[in-house]
């Protein structure tokens, strides 16, 4: 009986150890005798212990951060390009029997994607065609990781960063735009300014009596201020009849 005891003891033992939790989020490779025999799906799942072996692999998306990379772009300008990289494992079953580490894959061949890239365009497209570059670096490394059971969802390119002497040339570059726009925006509002000023004179002009109304109203501003200076006014109608006779 004690034997017997014994056996049951192993074997429920032997049995329990092969229990195993898939998460949501996951899925199992088996490997029987070290061949691939199934993919298990998420749940309560069993496998024989010593003859089979569960790999489990995430299957959510998962962000990579690419390294900042030294490219020299076309027009032989040196900057430093960093991206990040989201896949999602599609085949688990490849990403485990293709590659040996299919995260570590997809980062190296990512760099290299991006150094190739970003090297056959000019600085200023490199900073004006992001998106472009970005969704031309996908294609390339979703073509390379297909075959590993890897969707590359999205790549971004994150920073770009200029020499230091070229980040000064451009800050003087803009300082100068503003300043001309700056200076732009004063000539319209003298200009405006001027047009109002005449468009007000001709008014004053046609309308009798509207000069000495409007030199009245300068009067009574200037009074309330105290001031060392002596005004004499001489009335326009005097200056006019001076002028009339002295002709």
């Amino acid at each position: 009986m004690e034997v017997i005891y014994t056996l049951l003891i192993v074997l429920t033992v032997y049995l329990l150890c092969g229990i195993r939790i898939v998460n949501q989020y996951e899925r199992g490779i088996i490997l029987t005798f070290g061949r691939y025999t199934s993919t298990k799906e998420p749940g309560f799942r069993f496998l024989w212990p010593i003859i089979q072996r569960m790999i489990k692999v995430d299957v959510r998306t998962t962000p990579i951060d690419v390294p900042k990379q030294e490219v020299i772009t076309r027009d032989n300008v040196t900057v430093g390009v960093d991206a990040i990289v989201y896949f999602r494992v599609i085949e688990a079953s490849k990403a485990v029997l293709e590659i040996s580490n299919y995260v570590y894959g997809t980062s190296q061949f990512a760099q290299a994607a991006l150094r190739d890239v970003t090297g056959n365009f000019e600085l200023d497209d490199l900073l004006s065609k992001r998106e472009e570059i970005s969704e031309h670096v996908r294609k390339i490394v979703d073509g390379q990781t297909d075959k590993w059971g890897i969707d590359i969802e999205h790549v971004k390119l994150q920073n770009i960063e200029l020499p230091g002497d070229m980040k000064r040339a451009m800050a003087k570059q803009a300082e100068a735009e503003r300043e001309r726009r700056a200076a732009i925006i004063v000539a319209e509002g003298e200009k405006a300014a001027a047009k109002a000023v005449s468009e007000a004179a001709k008014m004053l002009a046609t309308v009798a009596g509207g000069i000495n109304i409007r030199t009245l109203q300068t009067l009574e501003k200037i009074s309330t201020e105290p001031s060392q200076k002596t005004i004499v006014v001489v009335p326009s109608d005097l200056t006019g009849a001076v002028t009339k006779a002295l002709k």
